[in-house]
This record gives C-alpha cells, sequence and structure tokens, in this order.
C-alpha cells in the first residue's frame, strides 16, 4: 500500500454549532481515487488534543482527540483532498 499525506476539510460540533476544520493526516491508498485514513496529524495546523478551539473563544471549542479517532478509518475520495504537505 502508498502511504500518503492528505489534507482536506471536515466538520466539528461547537458550542456555537457546526464548524469547518483542515485536517492534515496520513492515509493508505486503497484504490487509484480513494485513500483511508491511518493517522491524524494536524486540526487546523495543531497537533490534535483534548480540548482545542478554532479562535481561542470558548464557544468555539472541541473536542480534538474525539475529531482524530472519528477520521481514523474513514475512506477519503482523493479528488476531494489535497495531496502533500
Amino acid at each position: 500500500m502508498t502511504t500518503i499525506t492528505l489534507n482536506y476539510t471536515a466538520s466539528v460540533f461547537t458550542a456555537a454549532g457546526w464548524r469547518s476544520v483542515t485536517i492534515t493526516a496520513d492515509a493508505e491508498q486503497v484504490s487509484p481515487g480513494m485513500a483511508r485514513v491511518t493517522r491524524v496529524t494536524a486540526i487546523d495546523g495543531e497537533v490534535p488534543a483534548y480540548d482545542m478551539s478554532r479562535t481561542g473563544a470558548r464557544r468555539q471549542s472541541f473536542k480534538g482527540l474525539g475529531v482524530a479517532q472519528r477520521e481514523v478509518g474513514t475512506r477519503k475520495r482523493l479528488s476531494a483532498c489535497t495531496i502533500g504537505d
């Protein structure tokens, strides 16, 4: 299997509602157009942590480790992702 780095957008739930974040993940290419996420390395450029915030405000906080665990194992269409750093 070929290991690649993907950048894509996902949604997280905050007290202020659903917000989008940029996920950077390692993935294995399973077919010419699909990849399976094996490890999330960053959420909005930061290492996933228990309590994260998009802007620093409490209303924008979310559980980064939960988001990272949710993304592991998901299949991503490569045409919807940016490949590389």
